[in-house]
């Protein structure tokens, strides 16, 4: 059923995986996943944007609670895509898009998570190629980039396998203590080298107004 709001009619397919906008519907169908979500094992991940080192109600709460926010401050200067990752219709994670000041410097941030069960399969390398198929053919990016914790290596492996180049450091904290960032860069130019053709977008034409994008 097709949503009022352009940007839950957003898919991106590719033959492993889909993407598609993070309704209330599917919200609900990620809750179990977040509830068991809680990490017991190195490398411990970002305190934000909810605390995925307490098992409560009030954790499920925030999250819901950050995504819906999130939607509200939708502009042109501001935007974040949320959208559920689906592995033969059912819910394995989330992928999301980040633009700030998009329309001036064409540039995008992703955030994801793979619920336990669903990592070391390469899940995570197939959401990050669909999400970069988004923003480059999708919204025309000019430049994405991506972070980790340096002992992260999954993560830190998809970004060099996508063609991303290493950007500098910078510092945030896991379980209120500090902990280095290792920060990737992955050019238009980069990306057009490894295009993949076997990667479908519907819906983003619709989308376009939401974020204050003309092309």
């Amino acid at each position: 059923m097709a949503h009022t709001y352009p940007p839950l009619n957003v898919e991106v397919r590719t033959p492993r995986l889909t993407l598609t906008g993070a309704s209330d519907e599917l919200l609900e169908r990620l809750v179990p996943l977040v509830r068991a979500g809680v990490a017991d094992a190195e490398p411990w991940p970002f305190d934000d944007p909810i605390s995925f080192y307490a098992d409560s109600p009030e954790r499920e709460w925030q999250w819901l609670r950050g995504i819906w926010a999130g939607r509200s401050r939708m502009s042109p200067d501001s935007w974040r895509l949320y959208f559920a990752v689906l592995v033969d219709g059912k819910p394995v994670g989330m992928q999301d898009l980040i633009g700030k000041n998009f329309a001036r410097f064409g540039t995008v941030s992703s955030f994801s998570w793979l619920a336990p069960g669903n990592r070391g399969k390469g899940l995570g390398k197939e959401m990050r190629a669909a999400i970069l198929q988004l923003a480059f053919a999708g919204l025309g990016a000019r430049e994405a980039g991506s972070d980790a914790f340096v002992d992260n290596e999954a993560s830190n492996h998809i970004s060099r396998g996508l063609g991303y180049q290493p950007n500098g450091t910078d510092w945030d904290t896991r379980r209120g203590e500090p902990a280095q960032i290792q920060q990737w860069r992955l050019t238009r130019e980069a990306w057009e080298r490894a295009r993949r053709d076997d990667i479908e977008l519907t819906g983003v034409k619709e989308c376009l107004p939401v974020l204050g994008i003309d092309i």
